[in-house]
Formats: structure tokens, sequence, C-alpha cells
């Protein structure tokens, strides 16, 4: 890869060509603040402004956006510096700030991104003052009428994160800036709210947003009320949250399994059971194995599609209904299990399935759509789950309570009985592998004393 000089504060250096400035400053050792650009390769229109640097050259200095910025345009031996710290910069970068803050709501305190807002962490670095400007007051859109998403334009920042999002992971970009000016806030065409727009309810731009304008739906405080109505609470957990739940306290990604120290935290949170969804992710490849084999047989539709994440069943219905019929009919592990809690488990321990909530700990927001999915509900007068949380909200719940999470002993799930294929969930494919090897063993092993080995 093809490397360039480039003279930083003073100091020479050299780095990729191919890089922005705010990306070859960050591998140097300089943190530039910023918020429309969240990871690497993405960011939106360098709509912030808070990543101002100050590029000086033999015509003279200006002030440019780092984000989007290109290297290569910075040769030192054109002349170039970049300048990082002086005043003309740190002022630059002060004022965005501060202009953001002036037409933002001030809830910090009660926020939902309290202790995690990128927009409070930049003010801090910039040292931004509050009340420098006077912003108009703008109209707020709050919508929640969406099962799983909450939108609070009060907390908007026009970063663009969620629209790019929402076209680069998905490709339906349902997202976009609305009205002019003060009044501009971003929104689904027209305004609508996300329960009657084609969202899927995916959560991707709930994960970027930097501050609080969107956020999960929460049922915290439903899953209080459960406890407090003397019901029986019982949890069950995706694959997925047992590592993610780690980077909530600290962690790296890919650090640790929390396992036991998850379901040791959700034990002392007073949930009569906590069980690992695995073993009905085992029934659920059971079911579409099964299913396969009886269209292979009859002349079924084919090929065959399975997904455990009502997200994406969300996207077939809503932009490829003609693909209906190639669905499997299973429900995914969530449901399954949900039903058997309040089924076989019920009846074994004496139990009135109308005592039990059924509590879900997802990694995704469109979990919340599925459980009010009226056709997927088995119990009689209720619902296979009750209430789910997302990983963030299980993390909220623990500290709550005051659990050191870090310092926990590791425990043991309540499970129904062991799982193989199940564990393959949590990993992208993992689906899709255990479906297949599910069928080939029933295809080739027709004997059931053969397929005990597996």
């Amino acid at each position: 890869m093809d490397k360039i000089k480039i003279k930083v504060e003073g100091r020479f250096y050299e780095v990729d060509s191919h890089l922005t400035i705010l990306e070859a400053a960050r591998e140097i050792g300089y943190n530039i603040p910023t918020l429309c650009y969240w990871n690497k390769g993405h960011n939106s229109l360098a709509s912030c402004r808070v990543c101002l640097v100050e590029l000086v050259s033999s015509r003279g200095s200006r002030l440019v956006a780092s984000c989007v910025y290109p290297i290569s345009d910075c040769k030192a031996d054109a002349g170039f510096e970049i300048k990082i710290s002086s005043p003309k910069a740190i002022e630059a970068r002060r004022t965005s700030v501060e202009l953001l803050l002036s037409n933002h709501s001030k809830d910090c305190q009660t926020c939902v991104k309290n202790g995690q807002c990128e927009l409070l962490h930049a003010a801090h670095l910039t040292g931004a003052r509050d009340g420098e400007f006077l912003g108009a007051k703008s109209k707020t859109y709050y919508d929640d009428c969406a099962p799983g998403i909450l939108r609070d334009t009060s907390k908007c920042i026009l970063c663009g994160r969620c629209v790019e999002r929402c076209k680069e992971a998905q490709g339906i970009g349902i997202l976009g800036f609305e009205g002019r000016g003060f009044e501009t806030f971003v929104a689904p065409a027209g305004n609508r709210s996300f329960a009657s727009s084609p969202c899927i309810q995916c959560g991707q731009c709930v994960t970027v947003c930097p501050t609080g304008a969107l956020s999960e739906k929460r049922e915290i405080d439903l899953v209080d009320k459960a406890f407090m109505d003397g019901k029986t609470v019982i949890v069950q957990t995706a694959p997925a949250v047992r590592a993610a739940l780690a980077e909530e306290f600290g962690h790296k990604i890919g650090e640790m399994d929390a396992t036991g120290k998850m379901v040791a935290a959700l034990k002392m949170l007073g949930f009569e059971k906590v069980m690992d969804v695995d073993f009905a992710a085992d029934v659920t490849i059971m079911e579409e194995g099964t299913e396969l084999l009886n269209r292979i047989k009859n002349n079924g539709v084919l090929p065959m599609i399975t997904s455990c994440s009502p997200g994406w069943i969300n996207y077939i219905e809503q932009y490829y209904p003609e693909l209906l019929p190639h669905l499997s009919t299973t429900k995914s592990p969530q449901q399954i299990h949900g039903a058997l809690i309040k089924s076989y488990y019920a009846k074994k321990h004496n139990l009135d399935p109308k005592d039990i909530v059924v509590v879900s700990i997802m990694p995704c927001v469109a979990k919340k759509v599925e459980i009010n999915r009226p056709h997927i509900n088995a119990v009689e007068e209720g619902k296979d789950v009750d209430f789910v949380l997302t990983t963030r909200e299980a993390a909220r719940f623990i500290r709550r309570a005051g659990i050191d999470f870090r310092a926990l002993p590791d425990e043991q799930f309540d499970t129904f009985s062991g799982t193989s294929a199940g564990l393959l969930f949590g990993a992208t494919g993992g689906v899709m592998e255990a479906a297949l090897r599910t069928v080939c063993l029933l295809y080739t092993s027709p004997s059931p004393r053969d397929r005990t080995r597996y």
C-alpha cells in the first residue's frame, strides 16, 4: 500500500495514502472528536463539523472536515501542514459543538444515553460552553407507536448516521431529512411513524445514533410490574447476548464469554429461572429439517428459506412478498421456547400459564415486534413471550440493581435439556449449518438408533 509523508503539528509521519485526515490522525495518536463519523469507512455527509482541523499551505490556511478530507491532498512535500490544536481549530470545533447544544434537549440526567452520549463526550473534549448560542425552539416529534423503536427529535443532532446506516445495512433507506433550517429533523418520508412506514425494525439506526434521539422501546418497568404482581417470571437469553453483554461492562469485543456471570446477574435480579434459548434452537432445527425433507418428498416449494430474525422476515414481507411461499413455517427459537415454558414446563411444575411471565433478552429490537405478531402465539389467552429486553436494556437492569457484573461468580442455566446445533445460532451462517447437517442426518440415517449418536 502506498505511503505518503505528512506534517502534523510540526512533526513528520508516514501514513497510508488512502486514509482521511481523521483516520490518519488516529493512527499516529491524535483523537479528533467527531459525531457524524462512526466507524472506519462509514460516515455521513460531514454534517456535524466537530472534526474540523486547520490545513496550512503556502496559500494560507483553511478549516476542513477531517472525516472526509483525503490525506493524499495534504502531502508535506507540497508544503501542507495539518494543525489539530491550533487556536483556530480548537475554537472551530468548540463552536460546532456549542451550536449543536443550542438546539438540543437538556434532560441529560434522565436520558437513556446518559453515560454513553457522544455529544456530551464531544462537549467535554472541546470544552464547549453552555448557553453561548440561543437556538430557535423547533417542534419536537415523539414517536412511540412502533413496538421496537422510539424517536425523539428534540435530541437529534442531524448527524445523518441513521440515514446512511439504513441505506448501507439494509438497502432500504426509509429515513431522510425533513424540513429546513431549525425545523429540520430526521424521519421516515412524510414524517410518518416507524409503525406506518416500511421500516423492518432491525434497530441498526438505534445502534449508530450518538444521542438519545433513537432508542429501543424500553420494557424494564413492565418486568418490574410482573415481579410486583407476584408472577412467576422466567427469563431466556439468546446465544449472541452472552458475548455482547460483556462489552457493556467494559470488556473488549470477543474478549470473554459472559455466560456464567450473565446467569448469576439475572438470578440476583429475581428471575425464577434463567433459561438458554439454545434448546429451543435445536427444536427449531429439527422442525425445519423435517419440513425441508417433506417439501423435497412431496414436491413442495423450493428452495426453502429459513431465518430466526424477525427483522429479516419483515424485510421479505414488505419488499419481496413473492418469496413468502419459500419461507419455513417454523417459529423462531424465542417463540418455541416461550410456548414450551407456558405448556410443558407449566404442566410439569403445576403452574397456571396465566401466572407465568416469559422475558427474552435478545440482540435485536425486531424481537419486540415478533412477540406481538398475533398469528404466531399459540398459548391460549396470552402470548408465548411477554416482554423482550435488548442487551442494552439488560445491562441497564443489572447496573440499576447495583450488581458488580465483573466480580460475579459463574452460574449455570436452568434448562430443559442439552443442546448441540443450537449453539451455532450465535454465529453468522450458524442457522444454515445447523439446518443442513440435521437434514443430512435425517436423510441418510433413517434409523432412530443411528440418529442418537448426533
